[in-house]
């Protein structure tokens, strides 16, 4: 599933393909907000992400589609 995460005060988003759930991810921002403020999430390739939650200006899910490539005949 692809992820878009926009964070205040930052001119991009962090965008990365991961193998975890929409809930799950919902679930780990929602603790974030209530405890420690850090969400930490991992991408398909291992790479780690800390987010503080407290800082989310939006989540944004698709889903890994492959994009057709060449004409249409």
């Amino acid at each position: 599933m692809d992820i878009r995460i926009g964070i205040h005060h930052a001119p991009r988003e962090l965008a990365f393909d991961t193998d975890v759930s929409v809930t799950d991810v919902e679930q780990r921002f929602a603790s974030a907000l209530s405890s420690n403020g850090l969400v930490r999430l991992n991408d398909s390739k291992g790479q780690e992400y800390i987010i503080p939650a407290a800082s989310i200006a939006f989540i944004e899910f698709g889903t890994a589609q492959a994009r057709p490539v060449g004409f249409v005949s």
